[in-house]
C-alpha cells in the first residue's frame, strides 16, 4: 500500500540498534507508525558482527527505505541514539571511518523525503522499547 497520496500526513520513524561486544553480534529494528500511532510496520535484522553505532546506521537506513517505498514524504525520525540524531542533524561531524558510509547512506535515503525531521528521545519511550526488544529477539536467535 502507498501512503503518498495525502503528502500532509507526517508518518514517524523509531529506530534501535544493539551490538553485544562493541564489535559483536548486532541487530536493528526499526517501526514505522502513521499519523495516529497505528503500526503500518516493524521489522527486524542482523546485521553479522559491528558496533553498536554501526546498528544503529543500519535501522535508520532500513527504517528510511521503507518510508519510501512506502510512499512517505513526510516523516519524523526518533531514536535512542543521540550520536545518530546529532549527525544527521549537522550538530556533531562524523569522523568514524567505520560510520562516514552509513551516514552517506542515511542522508543519501533522508534527501528522498519532502520533510524530514530527527529527535533523540529516552531509551524507554515506548516504541523504542519495543524496538529493542526487536533487536534482542534477533541476538537471542542468532546462531552461536
Amino acid at each position: 500500500m502507498k501512503y503518498g497520496k495525502d503528502e500532509e500526513k507526517v508518518f514517524s520513524l523509531y529506530t534501535d540498534g544493539a551490538s553485544r561486544g562493541n564489535p559483536g553480534p548486532s541487530a536493528w529494528a526499526y517501526l514505522l507508525l502513521d499519523e495516529t500511532g497505528n503500526t503500518i510496520e516493524e521489522r527486524a535484522g542482523s546485521t553479522g558482527i559491528g558496533t553498536n553505532n554501526e546498528a544503529e546506521y543500519h535501522a535508520l537506513i532500513e527504517g528510511l527505505q521503507a518510508a519510501v517505498r512506502l510512499g512517505f514524504t513526510r516523516l519524523s525520525v526518533f531514536s535512542d541514539s543521540e550520536l545518530v540524531i546529532r549527525q544527521m542533524n549537522g550538530r556533531y561531524r562524523v569522523a568514524s571511518p567505520r560510520l562516514i558510509p552509513l551516514y552517506r547512506k542515511a542522508s543519501t535515503v533522508a534527501g528522498m523525503f519532502k520533510a524530514i525531521e530527527f529527535h533523540s528521545v529516552p531509551r524507554d519511550q515506548p516504541v523504542i522499547a519495543k524496538a529493542d526488544r526487536l533487536c534482542n529477539a534477533v541476538l537471542d536467535n542468532a546462531p552461536q
